[in-house]
Formats: C-alpha cells, sequence, structure tokens
C-alpha cells in the first residue's frame, strides 16, 4: 500500500513544481505516521480483546492436570498444555469462561410436562434413569438434557436466549408405541416444529437458526426431513456425525460424542500393563471393512479381533491393549472411540467422512491414530513401528482429553456437556480471530468483518483509484494515502505484522476461524 501510495503521488506530481511534491510527501509521511499511531491506539484500547497470558492461564492447571494417570510420579504424568492435545489452549480457555458467563439457552416448557397430562409426555421429560445400561448408545442423548437442566445456562426470560432447546427426545419416540416408525416420528417433528413456530414469536425470528435439538439415533436423521426449516437451519446435535451423509450440514450441526453409560474409572492401567498391540470386537455382518480387517488379521497373535463378543470381559480388551480400533459399521460412529479413551486405550478410526467431536478444540492427531479404510492392509505396519516416545506422547495426551468425554447429570467444568454447550457458543455469530503480533486477538462483531473487509477490499480500491488516473490533484492524492493506510493497518492486524512485537523475529501466518458465517 505504502509503494502504491508512493507512485500516485509521483503520477499527480507529473505537471507539478518539486515543492508541490514536497508537500504531499510531507503529508503522506505524517499520514502514514498517524495512521500507525491510531492503530497501536485502536488495538490497545477499542473493541480488540486480547486473551490472557499463557502464565495467566497456566494459574489454573489443577483444571487441566491429565485424569486417571496410574503414577503421578511417572514420566508420563504431567503434560505441558502447551505441548498437549489443544489446537490452541489459550484462545480456548478464554472464551470457554466467556461462554460460561454469558451463554444462555432456553428450553422449551414440554420438558417438565406432567406424564398425565399428554401420553406423549415422557418423549419430552428427562430419562428418570438415564445410567441403565439398556439406554447402550443413547446414553448421550439423555445424559445432554439432564445436564443442561441442572447447569447455570438455562434462562427463563425466553428474550436473553443465545439458543432454543427443542426438548424431544428420537431414542424415546423410537421405543414410544404410538411413534415407533421413522415416518410417525418424522411427522410429530414436523407438527411439534410447526406449532412452536406458531406459539411462540422466538422460532420466526431466525427461521430457526437459534434452535437446536439432540439425536444419537441413527433415525434422527430423518426426524427432520419433513420440516423444511428445521432441516436446513435448524442446529442438530447427533452422535451420527458423517458429512457424507444426507442431512447433516458440516458447518451447521454439530458432532456429539457417542458414549456408554458407566461411571467414571478415575484410573486406567499404564503403558507398561498392555500386553497386547490391538484390540477389536464387534459386529461384521453390516461392515465390508470389517471383514475384510478380520480377513486379514484374525489370525494375527498380536492382533485381539473379533466377530462379536470376546472370551474375556469386553472392557479387559480395552485395559490391555495399547491400541483400540474404531472401525466404520453401518454408522461412521460408534461408542468404540469413547470405550477407547475412557479406558486409556489409543484409538485407531478407520471410518472414512467422521465428523470428530470437538475437532475445533482437540487436535485428534495427538491422541489418535487416523487410517483411511483404503490402508487397512498397512494396519499392523503402521502400528509395529510407532515410535515408543510417539505412543507415549500419545496415552498422555489421551489421558488429558479424557474429561471431555465424560457425562456427569450436574455437569462438571470441561466435562461433555460443556465441550457441547461450547459448540454452540461458537455458533451464536460470526466470529473473526486473528493471530497477530505473537498472540490471539479476538475482534467482536462486527467490527471483525470491517477489518476484513477493508485489508482486502480497502487496498484494491486504492490499487485500482491509481491504475485507472483518478489520481490527478492534491486531494485525490491525500484520500489515496488516507485510504492505502488504513487498509495497511488492517492488514497488519490480520496479516500478523509484528509492530508490537519488536522483538520477535518471524511474521505469524493468519489463523481465521469463521463460525456460524
Amino acid at each position: 500500500m505504502v509503494i502504491c501510495a508512493w507512485f500516485g503521488i509521483l503520477k499527480m506530481s507529473r505537471a507539478r513544481s518539486h515543492s508541490r511534491l514536497r508537500v504531499n510527501l510531507l503529508l503522506f509521511l505524517v499520514l502514514v505516521v498517524l495512521g500507525i499511531f491510531t492503530f497501536l491506539i485502536l488495538s490497545r484500547t477499542l473493541g480488540l480483546k486480547l486473551p490472557e497470558s499463557a502464565e495467566m492461564n497456566r494459574m489454573n492447571l489443577f483444571q487441566f492436570q491429565p485424569q486417571g494417570n496410574p503414577n503421578p510420579n511417572s514420566n508420563y504424568s504431567s503434560v505441558e498444555i502447551g505441548a498437549g492435545p489443544y489446537h490452541n489452549w489459550e484462545l480456548f480457555a478464554a472464551d470457554y469462561r466467556d461462554m460460561l458467563q454469558n451463554l444462555k439457552i432456553f428450553v422449551y416448557s414440554d420438558v417438565s410436562m406432567s406424564n398425565e397430562s399428554s401420553p406423549f409426555a415422557r418423549i419430552f421429560l428427562p430419562h428418570p434413569d438415564p445410567f441403565n445400561p439398556n439406554i447402550g448408545n443413547y446414553f448421550s442423548e439423555h445424559m445432554f438434557k439432564h445436564a443442561l437442566l441442572r447447569s447455570s445456562l438455562v434462562t427463563q426470560h425466553p428474550e436473553e436466549a443465545n439458543f432454543f432447546f427443542m426438548p424431544f427426545s428420537i431414542n424415546n419416540m423410537r421405543n414410544h408405541p404410538l411413534l415407533h416408525s421413522e415416518t410417525s416420528i418424522s411427522n410429530f417433528v414436523k407438527q411439534y416444529t410447526s406449532r412452536i413456530s406458531l406459539e411462540f414469536q422466538f422460532w420466526n425470528s431466525s427461521g430457526g437458526a437459534d434452535h437446536f435439538y439432540i439425536c444419537c439415533h441413527s433415525v434422527g436423521r430423518d426426524a427432520a426431513s419433513k420440516h423444511l426449516g428445521l432441516r436446513n437451519n435448524a442446529i442438530q446435535i447427533t452422535c451420527s456425525s458423517s458429512y457424507f451423509q444426507r442431512l447433516y450440514t458440516a458447518h451447521k450441526d454439530i458432532a456429539l460424542p457417542q458414549v456408554w453409560p458407566r461411571q467414571y474409572e478415575q484410573v486406567v492401567n499404564p503403558p507398561e500393563a498392555r500386553d497386547k498391540l490391538v484390540f477389536f470386537a464387534g459386529r461384521v455382518q453390516n461392515s465390508q471393512i470389517r471383514k475384510e480387517l478380520l480377513t486379514l488379521w484374525e489370525n494375527d497373535t498380536s492382533f485381539s479381533l473379533f466377530s462379536g463378543h470376546p472370551p474375556f470381559p469386553y472392557k479387559e480388551g480395552f485395559r490391555r491393549s495399547r491400541y483400540c480400533l474404531h472401525v466404520k459399521g453401518y454408522e461412521v460412529n460408534t461408542a468404540r472411540v469413547s470405550d477407547a479413551i475412557h479406558y486409556g486405550c489409543v484409538p485407531v478410526l478407520i471410518s472414512n467422512y467422521y465428523d470428530l467431536p470437538f475437532a475445533n478444540i482437540l487436535d485428534w492427531s495427538k491422541f489418535s491414530i487416523v487410517i483411511s479404510q483404503g490402508d487397512i492392509a498397512l494396519l499392523k505396519s503402521i502400528l509395529s513401528s510407532m515410535p515408543k516416545q510417539m505412543y507415549l506422547n500419545l496415552y498422555q495426551n489421551l489421558c488429558i482429553v479424557r474429561k471431555h468425554f465424560t457425562w456427569y447429570t450436574t455437569p462438571r467444568n470441561y466435562d461433555s456437556f460443556y465441550m457441547t454447550a461450547y459448540q454452540l457458543w461458537l455458533k451464536r455469530e460470526g466470529r473473526v480471530v486473528f493471530h497477530a503480533f505473537g498472540r490471539d486477538i479476538h475482534v467482536p462483531h462486527p467490527l471483525n468483518y470491517l477489518l476484513v473487509t477493508v485489508a482486502m477490499l480497502g487496498g484494491a480500491a486504492a490499487a485500482g483509484a491509481y491504475a485507472l488516473g483518478m489520481i490527478y490533484d492534491a486531494f485525490s492524492s491525500l484520500a489515496f494515502t488516507a485510504l492505502a493506510v488504513i487498509a495497511s493497518a488492517a492488514g497488519a492486524i490480520v496479516v500478523g505484522f509484528p509492530i508490537l512485537e519488536p522483538n520477535e523475529t518471524t511474521v505469524h501466518t493468519p489463523r481465521i476461524d469463521s463460525v456460524g458465517i
């Protein structure tokens, strides 16, 4: 921009005296200095929120210690957060605290109806015994509702709510004698959504974009199919998060971890107590990739692979193995991922198109191994050649993330409920976060859009004006220079030009997280 402004002044001054050129050059330099100082003041004081430093965040380390480590004195029992399983811990922790203070969710009153008031009451009511093993794969669907109703995020004032929860349960509908079929379920959900839009103003004010429902049953995808607003606008929080499947939209919907009902296990087996390389047990009838897996490796003594139930307790397979396979079945998701995490077994994900839970917060490559279904023949070679230190790194990061895949009826900090709520928080508005000056800068809405627009279009407009010969007098030259300086200042934030960090030797590349735009 500075170079373009300089050429603009030169062009303007072709038919003018040298004194006029000196005047314009002086004005240009003054504007540059003023622009830089204005930018510095704005970045320090107006709307540019700098998250707390790493040192301040580490004062709360007691919240983030790996849970369930077998030996606090072992060399894999403590992990520095900065090198842990997060994309950017400092940014996440700061924004998470904002969420706890500001996120508000309104729950439609159907959740508190009495059983006598309607034959469909139990579709909306919290499950009376969510830890019942018979709930199985649908545990997360019920636990989210329990945790939400016991959290501080619920508001009784819908006008202050960021989101609106539609509390029907797909799993309960599936087991309801009047609604068992998929057609009946989709008709019921359509009628319920239509009633909400008629009786309340909140749906119509956003077209349903701030409404959400939750499901872990595969039928949940089709439940919204008959109501266009629910299907296209509302947020689906689902375990079946395949971005290859219809009716799941990755940028709109939220992936939910599928968890089996169990109490949290405080202690996991250390690496030296794991004598098996690989463990998998499950049905193969509905999965070609599982059939191929057993054909290749069932007779390998370092693998513990079983079609159906193993001859020993299922959880022992996870406790005794270093790696546990999650292999696509009918859906991309199964509870084996959270089973492996719960028991400290490094997950090996063989499930193409799986939109992994919390993937915008957690770096799954730091605590799991992802293998394409087409590379299953290389499975043993990949796992056997894994360096010991790399495995230990995966294991210790796994110990850190265990808390994020655990449910409680009364939610706890950073558990599955709050991690899922944070995904909603990210969708409350379009947000742009810049990594500039050696730190993350959160620019509040709508200044985030303004910065990007000025940086991109301001410079282009200035350069275009020069190219078209629109700069021909002192006034246009001043306007051109001012526009170039403003665009350069905005671009400095976006690109991360190290004005505020004179000791930095590298220029940080931009990192822009656009959520819900």
